[in-house]
C-alpha cells in the first residue's frame, strides 16, 4: 500500500477522547456512535470473530477507536496499534506475536484516495485464513464506512456553508441597516420587486416585502419621472448600470432619494431578468445643496450693492473732502465699518444679525477696554441684512463724530447706546436712542459733512425707517426707528 496523507479524525466532526500525543495517554476512544457500531457487529458477525474494531486517524496522527465491541477497554491501546499495522500491511490476513490477540484481519477505510481508519475483526488463537469472497464483504464493509464518513462530512460541510451565508447575510443586512441602504431585486418579467422593511418607508409605502414595480413610479414626484424612466431604460437597454435622483410625493419639504443599480442577469437575447440595486435618503444632502446656491444668490446680490455702496461712499467723501489726505483716512474707516457688518452676517449666512452682535462689533474700535466709556443696553434683535448695513454706517459716524468733537473726545465724556421693542406682531418696531454725555458744549453745525449726511440716509433701503440727528448743548442724541421682526435667539 502506498503512503498517503492522513485524513484526521475531524472530518467526522466527532469528538476524540484520551489524545494527549504522549504514551501515557489514556485509551484513544471517542464517543460511542450507533452507526460505527452497527458497521462493527456486522463485521465480527461475518468473519465469525469474538472482537472487532473500527478506527479514524487523530489530528496527532494516532489511530482513534470510533467503535468496537468483544475488547476490554484496557485493551484498546493494543488494539489501536494493530490499526496502525493495517495501514502499511501487504496483506489484510496477519499473523502477529502480540499475546492479546495473535491474529487479526483488517482493511483500510479510504476516503478521496487516502486512508483514514481502518475496519478490523480480531481473534485470540489461530485460525483459519479466511475466504477470499469473506475478505471482499469485510473490504465492502470499510467501503460503507468511508461513504458515511464522505456523506457526514458533506453534510457538515454544507452546514458550515449555509451558516457562514446566514452568517454574511446577517453582516450584509446590518452594513445596509448602519448605512440606511434599502436594497432590492427585481425581476422585469414579474414586475415583482423583492425587498428589505426600509425601502416602503422610504417611498411611504406601507411594510411589505414585496412590491409592484408600478407603485413604485407612481411615488416618485412626477416632476422627475421623466428623466428617472429614461435614465432606467437606458440601463436595461444596455448600460447596466443605473444611477439616479429623485423627489417622493407627499412630502413637504420635499424627501430625496438616490437609486444605484444593475442589470445582473440577462437572457440569450439580452432581455434583462434580474436587476440588483440599493436606494438611500440623500434629503438632507440636497437640502443643503439648496441652501447653497440660495445663499450664493445673497451673496451675489449683496456683493452688487455693496459695490454700489462702496462707489457711493468713494464719490460722496471725495466730494466733502478739502485734502487727499482726509479723504482716504475718512474712505478707509467706512469701508472697514462696512467690512466688519459683512464679516458677521457671512459668519450668519446672511440671515440677519443680532444688533447687540453688531453694536459691540462697530464700536469697539472707539471704547477703551480698560475703561469703558460706551454702554450698550437693550433686548437683542435680529436685522435684516439691509438693517445691519445701514446701521453699521451710521453708528460708525456717530462714534467718529464723537471722538473727533463730542463727548469721546474727552475723558470725561460717555455714550449711551439703548434701544426698546415697542409694538406687537407685525407692528413691532425697533426704537434705538444714541445719546451723548460729559463732553464739551455742543453747538449745531454750519455746514453738514458727509457723515451728517450718512447718518440721516443710511436706511433709505429700510422702508418705514426713521433717524433724527440732534445737537444739543449737553450732547449730540440720535433716534433711530424702523421696523423688526422676531426678537433674535441669543448666540453663543
Amino acid at each position: 500500500m502506498q503512503d498517503k496523507e492522513i485524513i484526521a479524525t475531524e472530518m467526522t466532526g466527532d469528538s476524540v477522547h484520551g489524545v494527549a500525543g504522549s504514551e501515557t495517554a489514556a485509551p484513544l476512544k471517542a464517543a460511542a456512535d450507533p452507526d460505527f457500531d452497527r458497521l462493527v457487529g456486522i463485521a465480527g458477525a461475518l468473519m465469525q470473530t469474538p472482537a472487532a474494531l473500527l478506527t479514524l486517524t487523530g489530528l496527532d496522527g494516532r489511530q482513534v477507536v470510533q467503535s468496537h465491541c468483544g475488547i476490554d477497554p484496557a485493551q484498546l491501546d493494543a488494539a489501536a496499534r494493530l490499526a496502525e499495522r493495517v495501514l502499511t500491511a501487504t496483506d489484510v490476513a496477519d499473523t502477529t506475536h502480540d499475546p492479546v490477540f495473535p491474529v487479526h484481519i483488517g482493511v483500510p477505510i479510504v476516503v478521496l484516495g487516502s486512508p483514514v481508519g481502518a475496519l478490523l475483526v480480531l481473534d485470540r488463537s489461530e485460525r483459519p485464513r479466511p475466504e477470499p469472497a469473506r475478505l471482499e464483504q469485510l473490504e465492502a464493509l470499510a467501503a460503507l464506512a468511508a461513504s458515511l464518513i464522505a456523506l457526514r462530512d458533506s453534510s457538515k460541510a454544507g452546514a458550515r456553508a449555509e451558516a457562514a451565508l446566514v452568517h454574511a447575510e446577517s453582516r450584509r443586512a446590518v452594513a445596509l441597516e448602519a448605512a440606511a441602504l434599502a436594497s432590492w431585486v427585481w425581476n422585469p418579467r414579474s414586475g415583482v420587486v423583492e425587498c428589505d422593511t426600509l425601502l416602503p418607508e422610504l417611498f411611504n409605502m406601507p411594510p411589505a416585502a414585496k412590491i409592484r414595480a408600478r407603485d413604485i413610479v407612481v411615488a416618485i414626484d412626477r416632476r422627475d419621472i421623466g428623466k428617472t424612466r429614461k435614465m432606467f431604460q437606458e440601463a436595461l437597454e444596455g448600460s447596466d448600470d443605473y444611477s439616479g435622483e429623485y423627489r417622493i410625493r407627499g412630502f413637504e419639504p420635499p424627501r430625496w432619494l438616490a437609486a444605484r443599480g444593475r442589470v445582473v442577469e440577462r437572457d440569450a437575447n439580452g432581455r434583462p431578468t434580474l436587476v440588483f440595486g440599493v436606494n438611500y435618503d440623500i434629503t438632507e444632502r440636497r437640502s443643503a445643496e439648496e441652501r447653497q446656491r440660495l445663499l450664493l444668490r445673497e451673496i451675489n446680490h449683496r456683493v452688487k450693492n455693496t459695490l454700489a455702496t462702496v462707489q457711493a461712499l468713494a464719490t460722496q467723501t471725495v466730494r466733502h473732502a478739502r485734502e487727499p489726505r482726509e479723504f482716504l483716512e475718512a474712505f478707509s474707516q467706512r469701508l472697514r465699518a462696512l467690512g466688519l457688518a459683512h464679516g458677521l452676517l457671512s459668519e450668519y449666512e446672511w440671515r440677519g444679525i443680532g444688533i447687540r452682535d453688531l453694536a459691540q462689533t462697530e464700536l469697539s474700535p472707539f471704547d477703551d477696554t480698560q475703561a469703558p466709556r460706551i454702554s450698550i443696553v437693550g433686548q437683542d434683535a435680529l436685522l435684516t441684512p439691509d438693517q445691519a448695513l445701514g446701521l453699521a454706517l451710521i453708528l460708525h459716524e456717530l462714534a467718529s463724530n464723537a471722538l473727533k468733537y463730542g463727548s469721546l473726545s474727552v475723558l470725561s465724556g460717555k455714550v449711551a447706546l439703548t434701544w426698546t421693542i415697542r409694538g406687537a406682531r407685525s407692528e413691532k418696531r425697533l426704537q434705538i436712542e444714541w445719546v451723548e454725555s460729559g463732553g464739551p458744549k455742543v453747538t449745531p453745525p454750519t455746514r453738514h459733512g458727509f457723515g451728517s449726511i450718512l447718518i440721516r440716509r443710511s436706511l433709505a433701503k429700510v422702508i418705514s425707517s426713521e433717524v433724527k440727528h440732534e445737537y444739543l448743548p449737553e450732547g449730540v442724541r440720535a433716534h433711530i426707528s424702523m421696523p423688526l421682526g422676531e426678537p433674535a435667539e441669543a448666540r453663543t
